[in-house]
């Protein structure tokens, strides 16, 4: 193992983590790698690469395995989720044209009666399943084009630097982040659907991806200052408010950015202790969910 500095004085980057600095060397080609990438070997370290031409050092394939920022596997597809997701909203959207009453049935509601004389539906009355399946719905077109627009250059991006797992946990927790803000806030009887809870949450993600690269933050600045000034103007509806839910919007960018923090702040060298505090933030954020929405159900029952 060697450790030096660049003739500046300035610890050099990781040859794979840029943004990581290292002191250590892979012993065979003399890169800089960080403690996320280096391997054992006979003596010293070695990069993957090294490893994978053949260095003999007997680990498993997983250890070679090159992971980006935040941990995530790096593969061929960087944007495979969010072309699934892009697919299930549109799909869905497309069974609710054929099927209208998809919309009662799955759309955000705390509390209703169908009609006179009928059962109590709604979160409260059990079906906490809305608060996830509503994410998923919207009803015009414009609505739609507009969400899957934003997930695409929203999502994209942010899944290749987090990975699948972790960008997939983002935007669930931030989608029901928003449903128990809406479900806390506005009346029972009010019918909410739409993506824009996760949307906002990849937006308070790519926030703290943004500063933890160290990059500019004016221009994303901008855009949540955009986004929220969208969310108070009065230019179209979600669900049947002829409104756009606020309260989607602000718990999503909240839960997103709680998220975001605790998969991105946890530095590289903390091995399974990364895993551990971002896995455990998405537990406590979830929890926390699930906190909001037994408050509500407690005053509604």
């Amino acid at each position: 193992m060697e450790s030096d500095r660049s003739d500046t004085g300035r610890v050099p980057g990781c040859y794979r983590h840029p943004d990581h600095e290292t002191g250590i060397r892979c012993t065979r080609c003399e890169r800089p790698i960080c403690t996320d990438c280096m391997i054992n070997a006979s003596v010293g370290f070695q990069c993957p690469e090294c490893v994978r031409s053949g260095s003999g050092t007997g680990h498993v394939a997983a250890a070679n395995t090159p992971r980006g920022i935040a941990g995530g596997v790096v593969v061929a597809d960087t944007a495979l989720v969010t072309k699934v997701l892009v697919g299930i909203n549109v799909a869905v959207f497309f069974a609710a044209l054929l099927a209208p009453a998809v919309l009662v049935q799955l759309e955000l509601l705390g509390r209703y009666v169908d009609y006179l004389g009928g059962p109590l539906e709604g979160v409260s009355t059990g079906q906490y399943y809305r608060l996830l399946t509503s994410v998923f719905l919207h009803e015009q077109w414009w609505h739609i084009i507009g969400n899957m627009t934003a997930l695409w250059f929203l999502g994209a991006p942010l899944e290749a630097a987090l990975g699948r797992a972790r960008y997939l946990a983002v935007y669930l927790l931030s989608g029901l982040g928003g449903s128990a803000l809406v479900y806390l806030l506005t009346p029972p009887n009010m019918p909410t659907l739409g993506a824009s809870g996760a949307i906002f949450g990849l937006l308070g993600a790519t926030v703290v991806l943004m500063r933890r690269m160290r990059y500019s933050m004016r221009p994303i600045i901008v855009m949540v200052v955009l986004m929220l000034l969208l969310t108070f103007v009065p230019i179209g509806g979600i669900g049947g408010t002829g409104e756009i839910s606020w309260q989607a919007h602000i718990g999503g960018l909240i839960t997103g950015a709680l998220v975001g923090l605790g998969m991105l702040l946890p530095p590289a060298g903390a091995g399974k202790r990364r895993a551990l505090v971002q896995w455990g933030t998405c537990a406590a954020v979830f929890l926390l969910v699930v906190a909001v929405v037994l408050v509500r159900t407690t005053e509604l029952v």
